[in-house]
């Protein structure tokens, strides 16, 4: 039985959070119980993260912020960069240690990685040993935008040789001038091998729980609808 989701992107800033609330808005109207998670996050203020506040707001579940956010660094920059300017190191066993907590208390954890699939945790390991580490399949928020393609591939291709299961992807619409849209998105659903769970349309402010409406995540197994 699937206990929850990984989500990754194909780079920073293409609606990993937008996409992991909605999908928590989702299994929760389907009866679950639910928790965000974002283990590791940069660019926090007074210990707090915008990005997990707002996975905690989706979920109905409340869990403490240190298990829901195990590493909330300051410095708004690459995490392995952020830890160490802070003085510490991200460990990947804390984190699991905080996942396990979650998921004895909710159905499903949505897992939110920082970043994309491959970017550093600590000196010898990346977000891919994490999701590893979790054991969880993965869903692919692509940023549509020129250069996706290649960046969606890429990121599937990654996913796949880590021996992951890509679970499915949602193409967010992130740049309004992009050229071609639905072809690019044809091109993937072509390409990727796994379900379209969700086109999201251009907005600025989007809100997941309205987002959530468009996200089919019965396409994602049948392993959290028992």
């Amino acid at each position: 039985m699937i206990s929850g989701y990984f989500v990754t992107g194909t780079s920073t800033g293409v609606g990993k959070t937008l996409v992991s609330c909605a999908l928590l808005h989702a299994f929760g109207l389907h009866g679950k119980t639910v928790v965000g998670m974002k283990p590791v996050a940069s660019g926090c203020e007074n210990g707090r993260c915008a990005d997990v506040d707002l996975l905690a707001a989706a979920s109905n579940v409340t869990m403490r912020c240190e298990q829901i956010n195990p590493y909330a660094l300051i410095p708004p920059i690459a995490p392995h960069i952020a830890a160490k300017q802070s003085g510490i190191k991200i460990d990947v066993d804390t984190i699991l240690q905080a996942w396990v907590e979650l998921k004895t208390i909710a159905d499903v954890v949505i897992v939110e990685g920082i970043g994309g699939f491959l970017v550093p945790l600590n000196d010898c390991q990346d977000s891919s040993d994490l999701a590893r580490a979790l054991d969880l399949p993965v869903v692919l928020v692509v940023g549509m935008q020129l250069g996706c393609l290649n960046h969606a591939l890429l990121t599937a291709q990654a996913v796949r040789a880590a021996g992951l299961t890509l679970a499915g992807w949602v193409a967010n619409h992130i740049d309004p001038h992009m050229g071609a849209f639905d072809e690019n998105v044809l091109a993937l659903e072509q390409r990727l091998n796994c379900p379209l769970l969700g086109v999201l349309p251009f907005e600025p402010s989007a809100d997941a729980k309205k987002i959530s409406g468009l996200l089919n995540v019965a396409e994602m197994g049948s392993g959290c609808f028992y």
